[in-house]
């Protein structure tokens, strides 16, 4: 999906940057191989060579700090915390999500998925459902996200956000949508019968 935040936006960019240098690796190694196999050239004084053992040690290594550093970049970003505009929190239940806007007194809703026969003409076909969250854009939003019985995981892959839900513990999150939408999500942890009936919107 489209990205709509810059998060998701740099995830994207991570994913392309690290196929471009698997196809590399896979092209050359590839190639290496066809030679392999179709030269006819020996060569006598090969026995064991030190430069080219030391070569094909480092530059594996070189290549994988190409990777790691900028997903390590990316993991510290998902994890920062602005001072958030607006906090809402999360909570996973079997089969539903409810919702408190904690900054306002009072404002609290559970979320369930619109049935197929209940369900308007425009609407999604079980990714719909009856009380749909509302959030500003260009905003810092934390989400907190809990559970009342097993795991869930509440993930919106356009905003690429994706949190457990955990009995017990309250995890974090934080996010900015820069473009005004209609983002959907479902639940991305086996919780039971209705798993795939819990979505978020």
């Amino acid at each position: 999906q489209d990205s709509s935040s810059p998060l998701m936006e740099q995830l994207n960019f991570f994913h392309d940057h690290t196929l471009l240098i698997l196809t590399m690796i896979t092209i050359l190694v590839g190639y290496i191989m066809g030679m392999l196999m179709f030269n006819q050239f020996t060569n006598r004084f090969l026995l064991h060579g030190q430069t080219i053992e030391i070569i094909w040690t480092v530059l594996p290594a070189i290549i994988l700090m190409f990777i790691a550093f900028p997903s390590l970049r990316l993991l510290y970003l998902m994890d920062e915390i602005n001072t958030p505009s607006i906090t809402l929190k999360s909570i996973g239940h079997q089969w539903y999500w409810s919702y408190e806007y904690s900054d306002f007194l009072n404002l609290e809703f559970d979320s369930y998925m619109v049935p197929t026969n209940e369900l308007e003409m425009n609407g999604f076909r079980l990714l719909d459902v009856d009380n749909r969250i509302v959030l500003p854009m260009n905003n810092q939003i934390r989400i907190l996200v809990t559970a009342t019985d097993v795991l869930h995981s509440w993930t919106v892959p356009s905003l690429g956000v994706k949190v457990d839900a955990t009995p017990g513990r309250l995890n974090q999150l934080n996010f900015i949508i820069n473009r005004p939408g209609l983002f959907f999500g479902q639940c991305s942890e086996i919780c039971g019968a209705n798993h795939s009936f819990m979505p978020i919107v």
